[in-house]
């Protein structure tokens, strides 16, 4: 799951908002941002902030706002990388710890903070569970009902793989069984800030493509915020059964793989999925 999340969001950085590279979306390799510093094959915020939630369900910390949120800092401070906003960043850049993030930050976010990094979340062993632990996480930054709404729907896509509920034509019925939302109407054009556009165009993309390959392209034809869809997509999709595992290999030995990288993530993720409960 984090491995083809940081893929998915690695890709699409270099399209995020860049209409104009969308010529480039083959697959072929990581695209130079046509504005952006980022270094083909670096992950963004997307991934670092999932590999911060990750970390606290693997050491089955205490799920409280404090513990997520010094997980947040402590993800960036050991990695400093570029892809949050700006304000964000520099926000990170400037608190010393979790305790100093929940006094200073403005929780009141209606974007795809709280969903771009919730489908580790979707490990839980109970669509219940994953909502409680889904919502708490998304409330420390994206305390709204849209922002809420959108983290756990893109935390049950990827319970719903996890754990076989159904075939992904059904996923969108699915999701409106649990979270508010037009889960199950197909998205069509540009994505912009708001999560639950991100979390819609991702699970159309899901729903319409039988493979990764497939799935990474048309998160990227969408345009807009085109990485968050594509790693909230590819982590659900990287536990379908529906769906055919054929990422190009050069992508996934493009990747980063410095401390945090490529070969961390595949780590990471076999001790994530050693928690999925026995049903």
């Amino acid at each position: 799951m984090l491995l083809e999340l940081a893929i998915a969001d690695a890709y699409g950085a270099g399209f995020e908002y860049a209409d104009e590279a969308i010529v480039n979306n083959d697959l072929s390799r990581y695209v130079q941002h046509p504005r952006f510093r980022l270094i083909p094959g670096s992950y963004t915020d997307d991934t670092q902030m999932s590999i911060a939630i990750a970390e606290v369900i693997v050491a089955q910390a205490p799920w409280t706002p404090e513990v997520l949120a010094h997980s947040f800092v402590r993800a960036f401070k050991r990695d400093e990388r570029e892809g949050y906003s700006r304000s964000f960043y520099h926000f990170l850049g400037e608190i010393q710890d979790g305790e100093e993030f929940l006094s200073k930050i403005n929780p009141d976010s209606d974007k795809s903070g709280g969903a771009m990094r919730a489908a580790p979340i979707g490990i839980y062993a109970t669509p219940e569970k994953v909502i409680e632990a889904a919502t708490i996480q998304a409330a420390i930054t994206h305390n709204t009902p849209d922002g809420i709404n959108a983290a756990v729907a893109a935390a049950l896509m990827s319970h719903y793989f996890i754990y076989r509920l159904g075939a992904k034509r059904k996923l969108g019925k699915f999701l409106k069984g649990y979270v508010s939302g037009e889960w199950n109407k197909p998205w069509e054009g540009k994505v912009k800030s708001k999560g639950w556009m991100s979390v819609r165009a991702a699970i159309t993309a899901v729903i319409r493509n039988d493979s990764m390959s497939e799935l990474l392209q048309d998160c990227i034809a969408f345009t807009g915020d085109v990485d968050t869809v594509a790693a909230i997509a590819l982590a659900a999709g990287s536990c379908s059964e529906e769906i055919t595992q054929d990422i190009p290999n050069h992508l996934v030995t493009g990747l980063e793989n410095g401390a945090y990288g490529r070969d961390y993530l595949i780590d990471l993720d076999k001790q994530l999925m050693q928690l999925k409960s026995v049903r």
